[in-house]
């Protein structure tokens, strides 16, 4: 059995316990800060700063995300949605991206919302919702792994039908082949050692800035001037192929910029990998929304311009992508083929991206005994140090998701908007949490004041707001192949996760008591935990007068 932690309240993280320039070392004050939060030290903390912000920036990877995801805005709504549809979302993201952030700098675990969760809901109902949290999260990056490892699969035989000047036209069981083909290879890059791992998103880092650049400055320059727009057409242009209202069109073209922007809280998931996690992991989340809402940003606006006005034809082409429609206009086939290489590469690094910190947050429920057969997930290799067991895991439910693009268009863009719902909802609940459920708040070094209330206020019903949108069907009377399938498959996922949380005699409600504590509290562990905290009132593992969950 683990040893049980009293109830009581964890202190905030000091500031002073963290410098900015310290290289990762074991046993330091991050295992230390761990260590309050009931957990010991098992990966190895190689990620500097600047890789728990590559990571995340890795995740979001605006080039290939755009690629993706173009064709969900150019029919609802064409420039305007490109240009202001991506500004009100990106402006909205921040406010998620600042809450969550706040959060993670006050408890740096990789279990992260559903830690949060219990740690602040009323206890009533914590042990249910970090469980609904957990399940929704996992199935949000999992769904997201399938989305970009789908859409990378599309951008290939993209490539492959330029490359035959669109001689060659690649069918949905051609997409499935290379799917699967991409989704095993990222196996052995999300199973490499953490300092591996660690430093390629430095490479990761510099591959997007560059696409990003390429986008900007030089597709302007290599436009036709019969394809170049004009000012009142880029941002004012507005087209309509949904057969929905225009305003409620432009809603939908959300569901793009919203994809792009997506899964900021990465960094929470490899924090017991960072070094300098309480400060490192909140940065990493805003300065990664932020730029990657910038620099989207701009791709769009330059894409705006440089498109011209038959977006019919755009949306409507034998390529496959509308993305590459535009880029062959304006680079041609060779210089096309060259950025979609890049492009293709760009997106196989965010699928590692997103198997790694999908699998981090499997091990991390797996640890607190959540998921079934939880006891071989919870396995860390020996040699690499990382969950190969989890990872292996998440490929495998991958694929099965994959299957639902089969089903047709309808059912690949459902992949998209799974994700985000899925995400979404598992950012809604700690939340409201934090600020209905009662109890205490201990902020750590990133903190928002008396601003945390505003912001988590705008961040939730902005949430709420968007994950309605993210099940509605492209056009008002869908067809089965076009029709959006989110809602049935995550209202599926919650059903069995509630089935098996109330599970006669072996269910969740039973046994699952929140987070739980995998560390033996010495002296030498409650002395290094002490250090970590603020002089002035030291940490106490071993009882205390604030709260915090309850582990067993």
């Amino acid at each position: 059995m683990a040893h049980k932690i009293p109830t009581g309240r964890r202190r905030p993280i000091h500031p002073a316990a963290y410098s900015k320039d310290r290289a990762p070392v074991e046993n330091d004050s991050d295992s230390a800060v761990l260590a309050t939060l009931g957990y010991k030290q098992e990966f190895k903390r190689a990620f500097t700063p600047l890789e728990v912000f590559g990571i995340a920036f890795g995740v979001i990877c605006p080039v290939p995300s755009i690629v993706g995801v173009l064709g969900d805005a150019l029919p609802n709504g064409g420039p305007v949605a490109l240009v202001w549809g991506w500004a009100v979302c990106a402006i909205f993201v921040m406010f998620i991206s600042l809450t969550l952030a706040e959060l993670g700098s006050a408890a740096p675990t990789s279990g992260g919302l559903y830690y949060w969760t219990y740690t602040y809901a009323s206890p009533r109902w914590r042990g249910l919702l970090s469980w609904i949290v957990a399940y929704c999260n996992t199935i949000g990056y999992i769904a997201g792994l399938s989305a970009v490892d789908w859409a990378c699969a599309a951008q290939i035989l993209a490539a492959a039908s330029i490359g035959t000047n669109m001689s060659y036209t690649p069918t949905i069981q051609q997409t499935f082949a290379v799917f699967v083909a991409l989704l095993a290879s990222h196996i052995f890059v999300a199973s490499m050692a953490s300092r591996v791992i660690a430093r390629l998103q430095r490479l990761f880092i510099g591959l997007n800035v560059m696409l990003c650049l390429v986008m900007v400055v030089a597709l302007p320059i290599v436009t036709p001037h019969e394809l170049q727009n004009t000012a009142s057409y880029a941002l004012g242009g507005f087209t309509n192929f949904s057969g929905w209202p225009n305003g409620w069109t432009f809603i939908l073209s959300f569901l793009a910029p919203l994809w792009t922007i997506a899964g900021f809280d990465a960094p929470v998931h490899i924090s017991e990998e960072a070094s300098n996690a309480a400060v490192a992991v909140p940065w990493a989340i805003v300065l990664s929304s932020a730029v990657g809402g910038i620099l989207g940003w701009g791709i769009n606006v330059a894409i705006a311009f440089c498109m011209g006005t038959d977006v019919a034809s755009i949306v409507d082409n034998p390529i496959g992508q509308p993305v590459a429609t535009i880029l062959f206009n304006s680079f041609g086939q060779r210089g096309t083929l060259a950025f979609i290489s890049f492009s293709i590469l760009a997106q196989y690094l965010m699928g590692a991206d997103t198997l790694i910190v999908c699998s981090r947050l499997t091990f991390a429920f797996a640890r607190d005994g959540g998921f079934p057969f939880s006891s071989m997930l919870y396995r860390m290799h020996p040699r690499t140090g990382t969950p190969v067991n989890c990872v292996v895991a998440c490929v495998a439910l991958g694929l099965i998701f994959g299957l639902l693009a089969l089903a047709g268009p309808g059912a690949s863009s459902a992949i998209f908007s799974l994700s985000m719902a899925g995400l979404y909802v598992s950012y809604i609940i700690p939340v409201a949490s934090r600020f209905m459920g009662g109890r205490e708040w201990a902020p750590g070094p990133f903190s928002l004041g008396r601003w945390g209330l505003p912001v988590g206020i705008i961040a939730v019903a902005w949430m709420s707001f968007t994950v309605v949108v993210f099940a509605f069907p492209s056009t008002p009377a869908p067809s089965s192949s076009s029709m959006n399938y989110t809602i049935v498959v995550l209202g599926a996922w919650i059903v069995l996760c509630l089935l098996y949380y109330y599970l006669p005699v072996y269910g969740g409600v039973y046994w699952f008591k929140g987070p739980r504590a995998n560390i033996q509290l010495d002296h030498d562990t409650k002395q290094d935990a002490e250090v970590a905290s603020e002089g002035d009132e030291k940490v106490s593992l071993t009882g205390s007068s604030q709260s915090m969950p309850q582990m067993t």
